[in-house]
């Protein structure tokens, strides 16, 4: 059986770390496909992506990746449990021989094994310590880590695991595959250069979000990224066709807030425990998304959370969409393709009969009769649309019906 690489990415954009990874991943697996599960135009952690979707996927597609898969909206921007929950169900789908590959800071897969066993299999000892932590007023995440090493009694081998993003996301993954029973394998590539919030941009491998950053600030990041993908970038600057983040959508979310009544907001994913009252109260005084922001975070509730909630907000997401995805196979929504991913794409058709493969979204939604998925791909359908007000030129709306697949 072919061996595939499967990669899940924001490619937010495509910089030289991310060659990197991509490279170091292809050395260890040795593939004969390699395959991206990419966000579309709204990223997890409460974004938007810099550019859209199509520019990414090419990106990629220029850079070694042969088919670029779209993570539908109701994952990409849920939760990275959830997230890796749906990227992982796609990878399993195709019904190939393969093994996923993630950055992480510590790069070892073997201790992130040993915690991922730990969060799925939730042992009594360790669910006591956690509520202990818990009721000491900790933060979700803090208690979560302290009763993890607690619970393995080795700080030396487990210190920072669950404290750097990219470890997380990875244990996200494992935790997927336990859970999921995928018939997946695993490597990790440790990373390189900054951490992942950095904004130096002088690192050899500088963050995405320094570059994001560079993006806005109009300075040069030639020798961030590959030739290609810069190329890209330029061409998308040039014309405007860029979205800076989710303040741009301010005006829109602050709207959207004010009309909805409190009940209204409480069925909004990731809002629990009275938070919808304190969200309503903030949205009738401030004026801006940071005041907002900063007047609902807590030690319970993270900025990424807090942004996230406002994504739901302006792209109307509820509480039972996030719901409905535990309960189904994903769609395949293919953005791009080189000639050796449509020999794969066509290899995955011919294996996996019921599968459902997107290459025309009005297609699909004329004749599949699952309301699961139309929703959720009309869901993708309307972030874009959404995702191009945001442009300064050219807000076309429509692009998922009008856009080609990009192919090399």
């Amino acid at each position: 059986m072919d061996k595939i690489l499967g990669i899940i990415s924001e490619y937010n954009p495509f910089h030289s770390g991310h060659l990197y990874h991509l490279e170091k991943s292809k050395e260890i697996v040795n593939p004969d496909y390699t395959v991206a599960i990419m966000s579309g135009n709204f990223v997890q952690r409460g974004d938007t992506a810099i550019i859209d979707k199509w520019s990414r996927a090419e990106m990629a597609l220029n850079n070694g990746i042969d088919l670029v898969i779209e993570l539908p909206l109701v994952y990409s921007i849920s939760s990275a449990e959830n997230f890796a929950m749906g990227g992982i169900k796609i990878l399993d789908s195709l019904n190939m021989n393969t093994t996923i590959s993630f950055g992480s800071e510590n790069g070892k897969i073997t201790i992130l094994n040993d915690v991922a066993k730990i969060l799925v299999q939730e042992p009594p000892e360790y669910i006591s310590i956690l509520n202990h932590k818990l009721s000491l007023g900790e933060s979700f995440p803090k208690a979560r880590e302290h009763a993890v090493l607690m619970y393995l009694n080795d700080i030396r081998k487990y210190a920072n695991v669950l404290s750097e993003s990219n470890n997380i996301l990875g244990i996200e993954y494992l935790k997927a595959i336990q859970k999921q029973k995928a018939r997946l394998s695993a490597v990790t590539i440790q990373r390189k250069g900054s951490k992942y919030n950095s904004t130096n941009l002088e690192d050899t491998y500088p963050s995405a979000t320094a570059i994001r950053q560079g993006i806005v600030n109009g300075e040069n990041l030639e020798k961030t990224m590959p030739d290609i993908s810069y190329k890209i970038l330029q061409e998308k600057i040039s014309k405007n066709e860029f979205v800076p983040g989710i303040a741009t959508f301010e005006q829109a979310i602050l709207y959207k807030l004010r009309t909805m009544s409190v009940e209204e907001i409480a069925v909004l994913p990731d809002v629990a425990e009275g938070l919808e009252n304190k969200i309503k109260k903030a949205s009738d005084i401030c004026n801006t998304l940071e005041d907002l922001t900063n007047m609902i975070k807590s030690k319970r509730y993270t900025m990424t959370r807090i942004n996230r909630i406002l994504l739901y907000v302006l792209l109307n997401i509820a509480k039972k969409d996030i719901e409905d995805s535990y309960k189904v196979l994903p769609y395949i929504r293919v953005l791009g393709v080189n000639h050796k991913g449509k020999e794969l794409l066509s290899k995955i058709s011919k294996a996996n009969k019921k599968l459902s493969i997107v290459t025309s979204p009005k297609k699909f939604l004329d004749t599949n009769k699952n309301k699961t998925l139309k929703n959720m791909l009309e869901k993708d359908m309307f972030a874009s649309n959404i995702y191009t007000l945001g442009y300064k030129k050219n807000p076309k709306a429509n692009l998922d019906l009008t856009n080609k697949l990009i192919t090399l």
